[in-house]
């Protein structure tokens, strides 16, 4: 898994970008027994792993947030960042999706919108449908930001701000600038307030950004789900492959 995402990564990026994997202990532990074993450097391949301990949340859904949304504080002299979820593997040159995502057109921010779903209120009731988090707290937060102003999607009215209110957040391209930074924090503060349901908070906290900063403009680059499914295939993680080989054979 760990080689594939690497496979097409150019000489120079390889010597200028920095590939960084966050892991805890359990799953260091699962690496090493399907022989992806760190090398004196501590990394396994371009990635360099980081073991993280002392967690700030019990909640590892929460704890993965940490990385996803505060690269700007954990990497404070980086200018680029881009984050992948643990189930994705890169299909190109970091550096061609900076290109493409930010550079061509002047973004400082890339996220691609949900492949079916664009209205918060839709997504809350997929996350209670699933059982996502616990339905109490989903519903005190949409009555939190429907009170604070946020509405149901219209992709038919001239003065929406985005193209979606829901975004597949699994992959994201950004330039660390003050507003790229800014709206960072904000989303990582809503994750910290209600769910670890990012894209329950996505659309408030952009409006929310907007509203509080009228003259300072942000770039963000909302692309289709199809680009990102692209530049990013899906591997299953490993517990999912055997569920669903074991509802197959019970089947």
């Amino acid at each position: 898994m760990l080689a594939h995402s690497c496979s097409r990564v150019s000489r120079y990026s390889r010597k200028n970008v920095c590939f960084v994997m966050f892991v805890d202990e359990v799953t260091l532990q699962t690496l090493s027994s399907e022989g992806q074993m760190l090398d004196r450097m501590g990394g396994v391949g371009l990635w360099k792993i980081v073991v993280v301990k002392n967690l700030p949340y019990t909640d590892m859904r929460r704890v993965g947030k940490i990385p996803k949304f505060l690269p700007h504080r954990l990497f404070p002299s980086a200018r680029y960042s881009i984050w992948l979820d643990s189930k994705l593997r890169l299909q190109l040159d970091p550096l061609l999706l900076l290109e493409y995502f930010l550079w061509r057109r002047g973004y400082e921010y890339a996220i691609s919108n949900h492949y079916d779903r664009h209205c918060v209120w839709e997504e809350v009731a997929q996350n209670k449908k699933l059982n996502k988090y616990n339905h109490t707290i989903i519903d005190q937060q949409l009555e939190f930001y429907q009170a604070d102003g946020l509405k149901r999607f219209d992709a038919s009215s001239p003065n929406k701000l985005l193209p979606s209110n829901v975004p597949e957040g699994s992959f994201i391209v950004r330039a660390h600038t003050p507003m790229s930074n800014l709206f960072s924090c904000l989303w990582f503060n809503e994750v910290d307030r209600f769910t670890p349901r990012d894209q329950l908070s996505f659309a408030y906290t952009y409006h929310k950004l907007r509203r509080m900063n009228r003259d300072k403009p942000f770039y963000l680059n909302m692309f289709k789900d199809c680009e990102r499914r692209t530049i990013a295939k899906l591997y299953r993680h490993r517990s999912e492959e055997k569920a669903n080989i074991s509802r197959d054979e019970m089947g």
